[in-house]
């Protein structure tokens, strides 16, 4: 996959810099409608390895509308940043880009297991990543970081505003008949109302996105296999 990095910065920061790094980046994501076709689609998700205190990374590409799986790039690499609620994008997102960056085919839209614009300061970790490489990212996240929210209706496809500071920021997703609803927000490039429509369109049989679900069997694997 070819990208054009942008918004170079260091990742290994205080958590003090890492947050003023979060408030100038933020002011920098361009909300924009998603397409409405594209060709291939991928998902990545993320884990720590303890043992090694590495993060691992799984990136599956997915044709569209198929939703079978192409291909997969794990990463491993040294974690360098505490974990510290907020600042999960200096932890994982170094790891994110490396497996995005190793797909032979470039997707049109990334789906991410975490936030995107949901975040205190705006820069979850989509919204970082696709920052970082300038592609269309969506955050789908299974808990909540912040915002206030009414619970969706028990049918999929049910769908509330999530808010933070009175602004609207991302929707809280049913994507299953009466199964805990997913908080999805825009990354990069992306808007709220398409990044809703993705997010149930992928999400056929399991309450996750079948790229993110197919990523987090990957990397669950992977990281069961470290010693």
């Amino acid at each position: 996959m070819t990208t054009r990095m942008v918004k170079q910065h260091a990742w290994n920061l205080s958590p003090s810099e890492a947050i003023s790094v979060q408030e100038k980046l933020a002011g920098e994501i361009q909300l924009r409608p998603l397409p409405v076709r594209a060709q291939f689609v991928a998902g990545v998700d993320c884990a720590y390895a303890p043992a090694r205190e590495e993060i691992i990374c799984s990136a599956v590409l997915c044709s569209w509308p198929e939703l079978d799986m192409r291909e997969v790039q794990t990463v491993r690499q040294s974690c360098t940043f505490p974990y510290v609620p907020g600042l999960l994008s200096f932890r994982e997102a170094p790891c994110v880009i490396a497996a995005l960056q190793q797909l032979s085919t470039p997707p049109e839209l990334v789906l991410c297991d975490g936030q995107g614009i949901a975040h205190p300061r705006g820069l979850g970790l989509a919204a970082h990543v696709g920052l970082r490489l300038q592609i269309p990212t969506v955050g789908v996240a299974k808990k909540r970081l912040c915002g206030e929210y009414r619970m969706p209706g028990h049918k999929r496809g049910c769908a509330t505003q999530l808010r933070v500071n009175g602004e609207v920021v991302g929707k809280v997703v049913r994507t299953r008949d009466k199964v805990k609803p997913l908080f999805v927000s825009p990354g990069h490039l992306a808007d709220i109302a398409r990044s809703v429509r993705w997010t149930i369109k992928t999400a056929r049989r399991y309450r996750l996105p079948e790229p993110v679900r197919l990523a987090h069997i990957s990397v669950t694997t992977a990281r069961k296999s470290i010693r």
